[in-house]
């Protein structure tokens, strides 16, 4: 079994040589932090992945979650997890001081997460646990933070987002739960969910639901949506009639119970308590959901990083064949297969999806530190602009292309990924929800396209574009990296005809034709924001090289980022020629017709 799974010299270039994320300490809100204490956090994080996580890999996977006589029952090792998480103050670190946490930048809680997911994502628990946290002190009452913000933050209790329902699905104004005032100011609530990650298990005291539904007499559709915290046990200790009615058993992610949860069901006795007014609830989940939708990403760029550098150490010991300019030379020595040019691609191509995502996630992360903690208004909102338009790029590229790269890692052992010998084989099982998680591909897709592009009358992009723009300015400088920078400065162009072309459709009002292809759009947009990131690395890498150094494991890391750099350009980035053409094509063929031809 691979002895790696993550890479502790790129997490370093990543967060503090390109993205610089000690000057986030300049704000007064992280102004108690330095990079002692962020490689302080990153030790501990690395500490619980590496003994409490990392060793559990396959048994969380082979001995998943049981629901018996209304019970649900994880894996022991578990629990240990979430008492050292807990400890440590991970969970709440990025948490104002007021609600218990340390105030650490999102940059640095991001590569946390990194850390742990690459270690075991079976045992993801704790990040819906901030989240439904960050939602309670984001918009609760004082009473609902002190009840239950503490016992959350360190790892008492477990937090849930109650959102899909068996007959909505994604489509959240749809959904029938119901919530009828009481004279006491709460609410009994009725309703089912389905596939609530966490929502049940015996590895803490309590349960706690960040639940919507439609307060008795509220407007239909999204409108009158309100968000409601429901415990599994009420704080003196009573059931409130929270059933687990099933446990779905899924292809990965098998260590966390995915649940179809009852409330109100037996006893008509289910309580919930409003959080912030009536009827804002799904702005209030938005928030959580964004976060999520980030949280995802790192998943899908964590999992991935784990099967590269499982195929990566497996292609360096596997000797088979010669080179192919020695294969009648059968006298002469087997091989490393790494030496094969084909098994160099892959890697070569799981290296450029690994990197790239992480660069990315902190990219947004790191927008979303500065619209939090920023004192110039112009900076704060650009930078809000920049996360809402990459949040659904960082939640869908890692993921999508995360596939793909799992994909290759199976095919570098050969057999073998396909047997349980080698760990590949759970995580191309584990990465495939990814996708659709927190709103599908095509979701994010049309969100990206139909709302962030245009959204502030294209303002985002325009900033994005000058952002894109500095880096080509800064590559230009280097001889060897010119032709990328000018292939960017192209490819920008690219896409912004293919996007004024859309959004001409748009301007006709036929809505199902402008988002039709909204998914191939997404991953021309991708490709361009990746392609930037690796650039960016790129520049850094080369104004290392150009300071002397006498590390030769330093030079030889700086050279493998301009080399990745240059695969990305050569060969993923001329997919984008294709999907222009398809995105500027008259001819639709996917839109619903009287006559219907998929039989």
């Amino acid at each position: 079994m691979a002895k790696n799974y993550f890479n502790k010299r790129n997490v370093d270039f990543l967060l503090y040589e390109v993205h610089e994320a000690e000057s986030l300490t300049k704000h007064a809100r992280y102004a108690d932090h330095n990079k002692e204490t962020f490689d302080m956090t990153i030790d501990a994080a690395t500490q619980i992945a590496d003994n409490l996580m990392f060793p559990f890999l396959k048994d969380v996977d082979k001995n998943q979650p049981e629901l018996k006589d209304g019970k649900v029952t994880v894996h022991p090792a578990i629990k240990d997890y979430l008492k050292a998480i807990g400890e440590s103050g991970i969970i709440g670190a990025d948490f104002d001081y007021d609600n218990g946490g340390a105030q650490m930048p999102v940059t640095i809680t991001s590569i946390l997460g990194y850390i742990l997911m690459s270690a075991n994502n079976g045992m993801m628990f704790t990040g819906l646990t901030s989240g439904a946290a960050r939602l309670i002190a984001s918009f609760g009452s004082q009473e609902l933070k002190d009840t239950y913000i503490p016992n959350m933050i360190s790892g008492k209790w477990q937090g849930t987002m109650c959102l899909t329902e068996p007959q909505a699905g994604s489509s959240l104004s749809d959904i029938t739960s119901t919530a009828e005032p009481l004279a006491d100011g709460t609410y009994k609530m009725r309703g089912q969910k389905v596939f609530i990650s966490a929502g049940d298990h015996d590895a803490t005291d309590n349960i706690i639901h960040l639940f919507i539904g439609r307060i008795k007499g509220a407007p239909l559709g999204t409108k009158g949506i309100s968000l409601f915290v429901i415990p599994k046990y009420r704080m003196d200790g009573t059931d409130n009639d929270v059933t687990s009615m099933g446990i779905y058993h899924k292809l990965g992610q098998k260590g966390v119970p995915a649940m179809h949860l009852g409330f109100g069901d037996k006893k008509d006795d289910c309580i919930g308590y409003l959080v912030g007014e009536p009827n804002k609830g799904l702005n209030y989940m938005f928030q959580m959901m964004n976060e999520a939708r980030i949280g995802v990403g790192i998943t899908g760029a964590s999992i991935t990083s784990a099967a590269y550098y499982a195929a990566l150490e497996y292609a360096k010991e596997r000797p088979q064949s010669r080179r192919l300019n020695q294969k009648h030379a059968l006298d002469a020595p087997q091989i490393a297969i790494i030496q094969h040019p084909d098994v160099k691609r892959m890697l070569l191509f799981q290296k450029a999806v690994v990197e790239g995502s992480l660069s990315l996630l902190l990219e947004t992360s790191k927008y979303f530190d500065l619209s939090e903690a920023s004192d110039d208004p112009e900076e704060k909102e650009n930078a809000h602009l920049l996360l809402e338009l990459l949040t659904p790029i960082a939640k869908t590229f890692p993921c999508e292309y995360g596939m793909k790269s799992i994909s290759d890692s199976v095919q570098c052992f050969g057999g073998y990924g396909f047997t349980e010998d080698f760990p590949v084989e759970q995580y191309y099982r584990d990465i495939r929800i990814t996708p659709i998680y927190e709103g599908t591909t095509g979701i994010q897709s049309q969100d990206l396209l139909g709302r962030k592009v245009p959204m502030a009358g294209g303002k985002a992009t325009m900033l994005l574009a000058q952002e894109i723009g500095k880096t080509i300015m800064s590559a230009l400088q280097y001889d060897d990296l010119k032709r990328y920078a000018l292939s960017l400065k192209e490819e920008g162009e690219r896409l912004q005809k293919v996007t004024l072309h859309l959004l001409s459709i748009a301007g006709t009002g036929d809505v199902e034709r402008f988002l039709s292809d909204a998914t191939l759009y997404m991953e021309m947009f991708s490709l361009n924001v990746v392609a930037w990131q690796w650039l960016k690395q790129a520049v850094v890498a080369k104004q290392k090289l150009l300071v002397s150094s006498d590390n030769n494991d330093d030079v030889t890391f700086y050279e493998s980022k301009i080399h990745t750099m240059k695969y990305f350009f050569h060969y993923e980035i001329p997919k984008t020629q294709g999907l222009s053409t398809r995105l500027m094509d008259e001819e639709v063929l996917t839109v619903m017709f009287e006559k219907e031809v998929v039989m």
